[in-house]
């Protein structure tokens, strides 16, 4: 250190204390402060210094997230605090019978009401993180409680894991423990990535958590989206320790730890089945996955008082919520062809509960898929489903085969027209090469068509659609502005007053926007946002159907594979016919002026969360769209602003946590008037 000038030594010092205080905010407060080449110039100017004077790199340094040296193996660590398990509970009764068991054993009378602590149950790997004189020097699992294994290297690379303490006023030694887990997003992403590198993606989050850490290459674990929550201490050696647990997760907040925006103190065993209520609504709108809820006696020294039985705690509960995953067998595999003439495997299940709904078909993607699990009809399969995700099979339980299972063959002509199947290189997915000619192809796309997001055609169902094609009434998307009422009223379980009100809503829907009229197009990976922000920057149908590859990709949101499929749709002279045919029908819209004026949203980030009263989610997306503004599904720091109506819950809470304006349903209406 003597021959490190002292300027050099006061520039590293603050280079580390800026840049752990950027990734704080960006990793646990989701509330970036600084842009991301602000911070990417000082990480590079912090690692020339580590360069040019390494005895000056010490364990906190942000630049040591990256992972080090491979292990051979992991080293065993005693857990001086035994990291025990939970007893769990299934419903109401079993929560009574908790509380009763307690109130008996601390004398408390039946009238008198507990304070608990609740906590979302993060379905990931627990995790032990020692903290000596405020920096991390040991991270372990939680193996058998007894005895774990030392993960350091790899607890070090997730940035939500403070290498050192925030502030000055710490324990001389603090065993913080936390639930390391992957979100929901970076999950997809990374088993989307694996699929299309032909690797094996992950069964569940949980599995690619726990598969992240037990990495011997801590770069390999530093690659992988993992975050974790603080959610108990073990070991505490320092003054004015908090007296309750609740009070103890704000201190750790305040220590730089993440805590989990969702804990909640209440005072009655009923008020736990209310947050059990609360959470268990909320669950599938989380970027996470949890299993269920854990309820602790709040106060420290009544958990002292109660003490453990066997390896659980008796003062805290884990509440279970129904499982996302269960076994069952495969019955079958049909093959169905979609509006762009995928060709895609269905699994036929023996129903089964899994995650609050009985499944009996589950996705199984395309043949890749087919072929990396290894199914068979015939199999037991682990089914999985989280929120509104499509059930899929994660796994095979090759252990259940039984001798007769029959392998899956997937199809070389269509199972509709018995046209070619191609699969088109570098695509996971084969078509039908049948095109129009394709039944199932024209009824997708009439079906699209007509969808509420797009022409919003009421009326016009599923079966109907299948009969008008069957009976050859139409054709085409077209053809829905010839149909007339003596045609309709021959179909069967047609009314006239039924025929009578499609044709109406056919009518309807000659009047509506250039964004609505792109997405009903059908145009492969034009989903709505694309088509209105192709609407908002090219003004009029025209415009976008003569647009080059090279104007669609100065489009935002729009990259070459979307690019192409626009070009290729418009430069088709059977669409351009068929769109020409329906503008002749007086199919119409207002065009969008381009000015900066017409579109005072523009580059804005909107999130519409609760319920709203005087207009539906949609038609307030809309209104928002036609201004320019992009509606988001999620609150993150670049939101701009929210619209909050009752029942608004944690997207409203992270708007306020993160000072973004929110606003009343009545308030935006005002708002998008008077622009």
């Amino acid at each position: 250190m003597l021959n490190i000038p002292e300027a050099v030594h006061q520039r590293y010092q603050r280079l580390k204390s800026e840049l752990n205080q950027y990734n704080h905010a960006y990793y646990v407060l989701d509330d970036p402060s600084v842009p991301d080449s602000e911070y990417d110039r000082l990480m590079r100017e912090l690692q020339d210094i580590e360069t040019k004077y390494a005895e000056l790199q010490t364990p906190d340094s942000p630049s040591q997230r990256v992972g080090g040296k491979a292990l051979d193996s992991f080293s065993q660590v005693k857990h001086e605090v035994p990291m025990l398990s939970l007893d769990n509970a299934f419903s109401d009764t079993e929560m009574v019978d908790f509380e009763r068991r307690i109130k008996d054993r601390i004398n408390l009378a039946q009238g008198q009401n507990l304070t608990y602590a609740c906590e979302p149950k993060l379905d990931g790997v627990a995790v032990s993180l020692i903290y000596q004189k405020g920096l991390l020097i040991r991270g372990a699992t939680r193996g058998d409680g007894s005895v774990g294994e030392d993960i350091t290297a790899n607890v070090r690379t997730i940035k939500s894991i403070p290498l050192r303490l925030q502030g000055d006023d710490y324990p001389e030694l603090l065993e913080v423990r936390g639930e390391i887990y992957m979100p929901r997003d970076g999950f997809n992403e990374f088993n989307t990535k694996a699929r299309e590198a032909g690797d094996k993606p992950f069964v569940n989050p949980r599995n690619a958590a726990a598969g992240s850490l037990r990495q011997l290459d801590s770069k390999i674990t530093a690659t992988r989206p993992l975050e974790m929550c603080a959610y108990s201490v073990g070991q505490y050696q320092g003054d004015q320790k908090p007296d309750s647990h609740f009070a103890m997760l704000k201190l750790l907040g305040t220590l730089g730890f993440k805590i989990n925006q969702h804990i909640k103190q209440v005072e009655s065993i009923d008020a736990c089945e209310d947050y059990y209520q609360y959470l268990n609504g909320l669950r599938d709108q989380l970027d996470y996955d949890i299993d269920g809820i854990v309820y602790k006696v709040n106060d420290f020294k009544l958990q002292q008082r109660l003490g453990f039985v066997a390896k659980a705690p008796r003062w805290a509960i884990a509440r279970k919520f129904p499982a996302q995953e269960e076994m069952t067998r495969l019955l079958d595999v049909e093959f169905q062809v979609g509006r762009t003439g995928a060709v895609t495997p269905v699994a036929r299940l023996e129903p089964v509960f899994v995650g609050g709904v009985t499944v009996g078909n589950a996705t199984l993607h395309n043949a890749d898929e087919i072929n990396r699990l290894g199914v068979c009809i015939g199999d037991t399969v682990i089914v999985r489903r989280a929120g509104d995700v499509i059930p899929q099979i994660a796994k095979v339980v090759l252990e259940k085969r039984p001798q007769d299972a029959q392998p899956i063959v997937f199809p070389d002509r269509c199972p509709v027209c018995q046209s070619s199947v191609k699969r088109v290189e570098g695509e996971a997915v084969a078509r039908c090469t049948g095109g129009l000619f394709c039944g199932a192809q024209t009824k997708e796309a009439i079906k699209h068509y007509a969808s509420r997001k797009a022409m919003d055609i009421d009326g016009l169902g599923d079966k109907l659609v299948d009969a008008l094609v069957d009976h050859e009434l139409i054709y085409s998307i077209a053809d829905l502005y010839e149909l007339k009422l003596e045609k309709l009223i021959n179909l069967e379980r047609m009314a006239q007053k039924s025929a009578e009100n499609l044709l109406n809503s056919i009518e309807a829907s000659k009047q509506t926007t250039l964004a609505k009229f792109l997405y009903a197009l059908g145009i492969r990976e034009v989903g709505e946002a694309t088509a209105q922000t192709l609407a908002n920057n090219f003004g009029t149908l025209d415009a976008v159907i003569a647009a080059t590859v090279e104007q669609l990709l100065d489009v935002e949101d729009v990259g070459p594979v979307v690019a192409s499929h626009i070009v290729d749709f418009f430069r088709n002279p059977d669409n351009l016919s068929i769109v020409e045919a329906i503008r002749n029908f007086g199919v119409q819209w207002k065009d969008i002026d381009q000015t900066a004026q017409a579109l005072p949203l523009k580059g804005q980030t909107w999130v519409l969360t609760g319920t709203l009263e005087t207009m539906s989610r949609a038609e307030a997306k809309d209104r928002l769209q036609q201004f320019g503004a992009k509606v988001a599904g999620s609150v993150s720091a670049k939101t701009r602003a929210v619209v909050a109506g009752p029942g608004a819950g944690s997207k409203l809470n992270k708007a306020q946590a993160l000072g973004i304006q929110v606003l009343t349903e009545e308030s935006m209406i005002e708002f998008l008037d008077n622009l």
